[in-house]
């Protein structure tokens, strides 16, 4: 394994982190505004991101898994959606007793208009990246989401409490 330059290594790491945080509050602060633009709140936009991402409707449960929520923050999250006409309520063919989230096509397609209007900048942001960069960052990307999976797992089981 060829030696790395200690001061050369810390000093990309801060950067590194520096960065991170910026790109996490920017994030999260666009979200926000996509958010309060279309009248929802930024954890309802998240999880229809995630519904889009799914094949079929999903439980409540899967609802919860996706979103790293509760059962019941997910019922809430569910409601606050269906409020807006994004999802419906159906039950399930197979089991009546099951309740499934559907997302609604002509919202979601509304939606989707919507994001593709924000993300037609976004896309030229990869143009100059060669093939093997992508793929590193969608690996870095992939990393980092399950990682913060298994961080929200910890702080949900209360391994973080506030000292």
């Amino acid at each position: 394994m060829p030696q790395k330059n200690t001061a050369r290594r810390d000093e990309l790491m801060t950067g590194l982190q520096g960065e991170a945080r910026r790109y996490m509050a920017a994030y999260a602060l666009f979200n926000q505004a996509v958010a309060d633009h279309l009248g929802l709140h930024p954890t309802d936009v998240q999880c229809l991101n995630l519904l889009g991402l799914e094949r079929d409707p999903v439980t409540i449960g899967r609802v919860a898994e996706l979103t790293g929520l509760t059962t019941g923050s997910a019922t809430r999250l569910v409601d606050r959606l269906e409020r807006a006409g994004y999802v419906r309520r159906e039950r399930d063919a197979e089991d009546r007793r099951r309740v499934m989230v559907a997302p609604v096509p002509e919202r979601m397609a509304e939606l989707g208009a919507f994001w593709q209007r924000l993300n037609g900048t976004w896309g030229s942001l990869f143009e100059d990246y060669t093939d093997a960069e992508i793929e590193l960052l969608t690996g870095y990307m992939r990393r980092t989401v399950e990682l913060s999976t298994a961080q929200i797992e910890r702080l949900r089981s209360g391994e973080f409490e506030a000292s």
